[in-house]
């Protein structure tokens, strides 16, 4: 893997960064205590990251195709340049570990390096741990981010042998072989929707939307917040109301802004904001080196509807209305058109085309269908990973959500001064999933 041309679609995604509007996705793990130590496990991860071929390639210009760009091997390549632990203060863990997420979410990653980022972030001594993952849109789809997390985690740790096991420090600098690729198979759900983002901005349409709480002009801060759902409950819903658990966590996400927007003491808008719902169009056999290769629906959530079952009932009927037609047919599958647009467009097109994101859709809502065997890092339980979603320009809110040992793991990233109450909204999915619960009398 010398050298490589970027796929269209990658492409635009690089193109349409700017220092206001960065183009990465990430992940928040969060673990079991790890031992004392964090040393070992800071060691274990850089050099997992580095056994990764494609964690070592960065992005050149190139003199044909006009306007292209290549990936090819950073022959200076020093894991510790993107692996890193920052320890933080006493307190809530959890929101303590949110908090710094979103400051290092704002930052871009450096365009001269493999555009990738980890972080192992540790509090008190024995404690619980989490590791923040920063891939650039380019870098990573869903298959590719399957083939990192499968060099990540240990292999499934139910398989291990009962008691913990401290994690082995590898040197730094150094290059492990690669048995932890073996994981990929049954890892191949992990990233399968993280793909996700700003991947309609290459196309408008004269609609402007007029959701003022979800519209902002960009600046350039990140706020995170996280929430987890219990599944079961998501499960009752379905099973009572039919339908899919997506229709269920869709609702939810709807449900969650009209809490929001009321409590915030705001009218309800006129017209019901537009979320823009990724689907993959990576088939098994693909190699996941191929390139991002996306589509997306468009589905309006109904905040008008005070009711919580219409609601949902609602989203259920046009889901379906978008399935019954495709992932290839409609506004929202314009990023297939990335392929047709020659590099040079892709290069100078990108701020026309990033600014149209705002015409087309008020938030991102995403579902990252995680693998039902347990995870592990050194030994230690994988407890959450709430995933996260880039803001496209004019952007205020993106919504992730992951399934996973019983609960449904939430990552939501804001823009910082549209949406300084960011956990009110993540509040929000709790109420809205409790309502949904009690009107199909199901377990509270």
């Amino acid at each position: 893997m010398s050298s490589e041309l970027l796929a269209p679609l990658d492409l635009a995604f690089w193109h349409l960064e700017s220092a206001e509007h960065p183009m990465h996705l990430g992940a928040l793990a969060r673990f079991d205590p790890g031992p004392r130590d964090t040393g070992g496990v800071l060691e274990l991860l850089a050099g997992r990251a580095a056994a990764i071929p494609r964690l070592r390639m960065r992005v050149r210009d190139v003199l044909l195709p006009v306007g292209g760009a290549a990936w090819s091997v950073d022959q200076t390549f020093d894991v510790h340049r993107h692996v890193r632990q920052v320890r933080l203060p006493g307190g809530d863990f959890a929101a303590e570990a949110a908090r710094l997420a979103g400051e290092l979410m704002e930052r871009p990653l450096e365009r001269g390096l493999p555009p990738w980022e980890m972080y192992l972030l540790t509090g008190a001594p024995g404690g619980p741990f989490a590791v923040l993952v920063k891939l650039h849109h380019a870098l990573a789809d869903g298959m590719r981010a399957v083939a990192i997390g499968a060099g990540i985690f240990d292999e499934i740790a139910g398989a291990r042998a009962p008691g913990r096991r401290r994690p082995r420090a590898v040197p730094p600098r150094s290059w492990l072989p690669g048995p932890w690729t073996g994981a990929r198979g049954r890892l191949e759900e992990l990233g399968r929707a993280l793909g996700v983002g700003a991947s309609v901005v290459l196309a408008s349409r004269l609609d402007p939307r007029g959701t003022p709480s979800l519209a902002a002009s960009s600046s350039g801060t990140r706020r995170v917040a996280t929430a987890e759902l219990d599944l079961e409950e998501v499960r009752h819903v379905r099973r009572v109301t039919g339908g899919t658990a997506n229709d269920v966590l869709l609702a939810v996400v709807a449900g969650a802004l009209r809490h929001w927007m009321l409590e915030r003491g705001e009218p309800l808008p006129a017209a019901d904001p537009r979320a823009l719902v990724p689907v993959s169009r990576r088939r098994p056999g693909v190699r996941p080196d191929s390139g991002n290769r996306l589509s997306a629906y468009l589905l309006d959530l109904p905040v008008g509807d005070p009711d919580a079952v219409s609601r949902l009932l609602s989203v259920r009927r046009d889901m379906d209305r978008n399935k019954a037609a495709g992932p290839l047919r409609g506004a929202g599958a314009v990023a297939v058109l990335a392929d047709q647009l020659p590099p040079l467009a892709h290069r100078f097109g990108a701020p026309l085309a990033g600014s149209a994101a705002r015409m087309l859709f008020d938030v991102l809502v995403t579902n990252v269908p995680l693998p039902r065997s347990s995870l592990s890092l050194g030994g230690c339980p994988l407890r959450a990973l709430h995933p996260m979603a880039p803001l496209a320009r004019g952007q205020a809110l993106a919504v992730a959500m992951a399934p996973y040992g019983g609960q449904v793991h939430v990552g939501l990233v804001a823009d910082g001064r549209a949406v300084p109450d960011l956990d009110r909204v993540a509040f929000g999915m709790h109420a809205e999933l409790t309502d949904l619960v009690k009107a199909t009398d199901g377990p509270r």
